[in-house]
């Protein structure tokens, strides 16, 4: 990554304002940018251009938009038989925007399989704290015993859901809150779950690689939806077979 920096390189750094170089026309993989700062302004301008923040502690913030990106429609989460038993055993409980601080702190310490430190800094903690408290960033924790044993947390705007991290201390805690969160943005009108980048357990899940014009194209229409700004302290969720 450092070779952002050199004479030749054609990545811009951003300026003082909240524009981003047009995501269509970023190479493959979809660095676009960096500099700047996690405002929430500049954050909310970026998911709504369907570009998002990924970096290390010591690099700058780089800004993506991948090409192509992987997608979950709501009705299309796929389970199986083996995780119908877990979910019909009813030994976990889903609540939504409870202890948010909670949920993306264990995003960012929970040590990742071949995974070496966290992309996931306290800076970037901090801002998406700050979203919540807005009405934009949202959670879904799941509970074992009255115990946070998995998670995840986004961004909502307009019908869509930008998700950004999850956790799992037990397993299958965070395909339970993944499921949670896609029953209940289906049935309240959402288009679809946004994954960012090819994930084979997400893929396994339902979720579907699209194109990058494709996902703006479906983006910029999802934003024409209404937001919800306020609190999903209120959202409920139980599994039902066959759902």
């Amino acid at each position: 990554m450092a070779s952002i920096f050199d004479e030749d390189c054609l990545i811009p750094p951003l300026g003082g304002g909240y524009t981003f170089p047009n995501p269509r026309y970023a190479p493959k993989e979809g660095l676009l940018a960096y500099g700047g700062d996690l405002s929430p302004n500049r954050l909310l301008c970026a998911y709504a251009k369907g570009i998002f923040p990924w970096f290390n502690q010591d690099d700058p913030i780089l800004w993506w938009s991948p090409d192509p990106r992987l997608l979950l429609c709501p009705g299309e989460f796929k389970v199986t038989k083996s995780f119908r038993r877990i979910l019909k055993n009813g030994r976990f409980q889903v609540r939504f925007d409870h202890d948010f601080e909670g949920v993306i702190r264990r995003c960012g310490s929970v040590p990742r399989e071949g995974q070496k430190g966290t992309w996931l800094s306290w800076q970037m903690q901090e801002a998406f704290i700050e979203l919540h408290t807005m009405g934009f960033a949202h959670s879904v924790a799941v509970y074992q015993d009255g115990r946070l044993v998995g998670g995840l947390y986004g961004i909502a705007m307009g019908r869509a859901f930008f998700g950004e991290s999850m956790f799992s201390l037990v397993s299958n805690a965070s395909k339970i809150a993944f499921k949670a969160l896609s029953d209940v943005l289906g049935s309240r009108g959402y288009d679809f779950i946004d994954c960012q980048v090819r994930n084979e357990h997400l893929v396994r899940l339902g979720a579907r690689v699209v194109a990058r014009d494709t996902f703006l194209d479906a983006l910029e229409e999802s934003l024409k939806g209404s937001s919800e700004r306020d609190s999903w302290q209120d959202f409920k969720w139980e599994y039902e077979d066959g759902a």
